[in-house]
């Protein structure tokens, strides 16, 4: 496998950055680095976070699905943001534990759901038998 160069810090963080409210420049800056798309950003103390888990936490469902159309690495976060209920069914199947996961920032499963609004409604649901 080829080693390759970091990312330079300061595009790695807009990007994470923007990936909280801004698809245009998301769509701009992983258009100008496509390596972008699964990065992460130091926010200090253990707290990683790519623009996928930014979108997630912010409820941002567009951004969301314009990362993972473009192959970012989807998670248990993710899929409770945007309402797949089998896929969280089948992770906290195999791993209960999980229900109590904290994302980005320490912000845990069910607060990913209630950001997907309506569209998460069922996770949501789900999530609160669980608690």
């Amino acid at each position: 496998m080829e080693k390759r160069e970091a990312l330079a810090s300061e595009l790695v963080s807009e990007f994470v950055g923007n990936a909280h409210g801004d698809l245009k420049r998301v769509q701009e800056l992983l258009a100008q680095e496509p390596a972008l798309l699964n990065a992460a950003w130091d926010w200090g103390g253990g707290d990683w976070e790519t623009a996928l888990g930014a979108a997630s936490h912010m409820g941002r469902r567009d951004i969301a699905l314009f990362l993972i159309e473009q192959g970012a690495r989807t998670d248990i976060f993710s899929a409770a943001m945007l309402g797949h209920l089998e896929i969280v069914q089948s992770i906290l199947k195999v791993y209960p534990h999980l229900r109590h996961a904290k994302g980005p920032h320490g912000i845990p499963l069910i607060n990913h759901a209630k950001a997907g609004a309506e569209a998460a409604l069922p996770v949501l649901q789900y999530l609160e038998t669980l608690s």
